[in-house]
């Protein structure tokens, strides 16, 4: 088997196309007798695995790719694995095509109305933009799970309000442009950057209190929330990013400043007293700060 066989298959995972082949000059009857040897390994219709089958996801998913063909991109589950969303990848391929191949073996979804600008290249693998992702899968992830992907791409620069808009406005009667527009309607222009911030705007939403600016920087601190009305800022004190002295030490130096400074208290509430009851009496302090 010739040199240039090999250097094409390790760019795409081990493996070779039958097209390639006869491109590169291998005849088919040279092509039947390295099948029967084992040379090549059948792994889809026209795709050959060279001297072993795929041993990784990764693998696997050039293979995958090969047989979509030109216009198909990893999706699913597989483009949560890439975009690190999900850890584990699924136990079958899953692909996405605007053509109109059906690989075995493979799960396959048809679109007409995905794009150039909805694949990406990650690890040298066609894998749908996170936009895209999202739309996809959103289903499939619980609410609390969605949302949080939505603000780490974001934080992770990987994805924008405007490709989530632009996405949803191309797919109008997608099943998840319910859920992604939610997430649309109440964004602001800094992501969430935990849970506890994702689970304090829905409390604050439910009880009717004004939304906070999120993640912005009031005398050169960056604070969970900030009442610019009301001048109060609200902190989320979650164990893992506030377990340290030291840390500690710095978050009441920073309220202090703070309130120096601008004359802006600061509240700080610990993880478990994100919740209703706690919710209800921060309306009042709002209610209070609005007072004349």
């Amino acid at each position: 088997m010739s040199y240039i066989v090999h250097a094409c298959a390790a760019r795409q995972g081990g493996h070779i196309t039958r097209q390639q082949l006869v491109a590169v000059g291998v005849a088919p009857a040279t092509i039947t007798r390295w099948v029967a040897s084992r040379k090549l390994i059948r792994v889809h219709h026209g795709i050959y695995a060279v001297g072993h089958l795929p041993s990784n996801p990764i693998d696997a998913a050039h293979a995958a790719l090969l047989a979509g063909g030109e216009r198909s991109a990893l999706a699913g589950g597989c483009a949560l694995v890439l975009w690190e969303v999900w850890r584990r990848w699924p136990r079958q391929i899953e692909i996405i095509t605007a053509g109109d191949r059906r690989p075995a073996g493979l799960v396959v979804h048809h679109s007409i109305t995905l794009l150039g600008r909805d694949i990406k290249l990650v690890q040298g693998l066609r894998v749908t933009a996170p936009a895209r992702t999202l739309l996809d899968t959103a289903l499939r992830l619980t609410p609390e799970r969605l949302t949080r992907a939505v603000n780490d791409l974001r934080l992770r620069g990987l994805l924008t309000l405007g490709q989530l808009e632009d996405v949803v406005a191309r797919n109008p009667r997608h099943p998840a442009v319910t859920l992604l527009s939610g997430h649309l309607e109440h964004a602001q222009a800094e992501p969430t950057r935990s849970v506890l911030e994702d689970r304090f705007l829905p409390l604050l939403r439910r009880h009717g209190l004004p939304t906070p600016q999120i993640n912005v920087h009031v005398c050169g601190h960056r604070v969970d929330a900030y009442f610019e009305e009301q001048l109060l800022v609200v902190e989320l004190d979650g164990w893992a990013s506030h377990k340290t002295r030291e840390r500690f030490r710095e978050d009441r130096r920073q309220d202090l400043d703070i309130l120096l400074r601008a004359g802006i208290p600061t509240v700080r509430l610990p993880a478990e007293d994100v919740n209703d009851d706690t919710v209800l009496r921060l309306r009042q302090l709002l209610w209070e700060r609005s007072q004349p």
